[in-house]
């Protein structure tokens, strides 16, 4: 972006002349200081550290509920939003996927400055897709889910860390969800398809939440964010029910010299994700920060698939996002 200075010169000259006195006066220039514009300075984020963070996720394997890893990286989760000095805990519950299994969910919780009632509400899934539908092999396998699932999680855990250290005066509520990424195929495994066996862990959250009559100001979703040259365009729910939170984001975006990444036109696209049921359920304005593809009109190539392993992690654009993020939590505390 570049600033302009404009630079305005007043000049004010009196002529005085009598009769025998053609003597001029002094010319009095008056110049009006510029205004000095501030530099933008983007907030602390550690891109390094959020990829780390990310790595470390895809380092336990396919995350899902009821297996090994699972259970492990929950732990994990829980344990890295308490070592930042949030106050950790760890949502159960139980839920029935498309196919009928019964699963245990686990939303691992952080909360920043619990006692203060202005709060804003940060979430990603942290579980990783159970079977690998969108390939064009071993489909029934699962995936790492370093892109779509571990990218939002890892951002969120090095923004859980610069808040303790820059520590703005408003609560903020980090959560991972759980079993969004066991949804319904699209075709070859049922019958009838049913968009609500996706965001599980979203949808008890917000019949349950961990407060009673828990309430924020806003929330914000990140999916599917930490590839190379990701596009972040303006989705269908989120303008629905927080254009202004949208208007937010992507300013700030644009502020910081993100505007590559975030980009302020509407595709009319809209998907079924965590915040249609905080909206919808626990009424919190939401919106969602989500890689789709113009061109394609679909998500990232490595959506679904085997692929989505940390060849696809790029720190440019975790740190787009992480510093976007931060900058409107920031401002918050102006």
């Amino acid at each position: 972006m570049k600033n302009k200075l404009l630079i305005i010169i007043s000049t004010s000259i009196i002529l005085f002349g009598c009769e025998g006195d053609k003597k001029k006066k002094e010319t009095i220039v008056e110049t009006e200081k510029p205004i000095e514009k501030k530099p933008i300075i983007a907030p602390d984020f550690n891109s390094d550290s959020a990829y780390f963070y990310v790595q470390q996720q895809v380092d336990f394997g396919p995350r899902f509920p009821n297996n090994e890893a699972h259970g492990k990286c929950a732990d994990f989760l829980k344990d890295k939003l308490s070592s930042f000095g949030l106050n950790s805990f760890i949502q159960t519950g139980k839920a029935t996927t498309f196919n009928k299994k019964a699963i245990t969910i686990k939303n691992i919780i952080g909360e920043f400055k619990p006692e203060l009632e202005r709060r804003i509400l940060l979430f990603a899934h942290w579980d990783s897709r159970p079977f690998a539908d969108q390939d064009s092999k071993d489909m029934t396998k699962p995936i790492l889910g370093a892109n779509d699932g571990a990218s939002g999680v890892g951002i969120l855990l090095e923004v859980a860390r610069q808040l303790t250290i820059q520590n703005p005066n408003i609560g903020v509520d980090i959560i991972f969800f759980d079993a969004e990424d066991y949804g319904e195929p699209s075709s070859g495994m049922t019958t009838q398809y049913n968009g609500d066996s996706w965001c599980l862990g979203s949808q008890y959250w917000a019949k349950n939440p961990h407060k009673p009559n828990y309430k924020a100001e806003y929330g914000i979703l990140l999916d599917m964010v930490g590839s190379a040259n990701a596009n972040f365009t303006q989705e269908a729910i989120s303008m629905n029910y927080a254009p202004n939170i949208v208007r937010k984001v992507w300013g700030k975006a644009s502020e910081l010299g993100h505007g590559n990444h975030f980009v302020s036109q509407q595709f009319g696209f809209q998907v079924t994700d965590d915040h249609k049921y905080i909206n919808e359920i626990a009424n919190i304005p939401s919106i969602d920060i989500i890689h789709f593809d113009r061109n394609t009109g679909s998500f990232h190539h490595s959506w679904h698939t085997h692929n989505d392993n940390m060849d696809v992690i790029d720190k440019n654009t975790l740190k787009a996002v992480g510093e976007t993020l931060l900058g409107v939590i920031l401002d918050e505390n102006k």
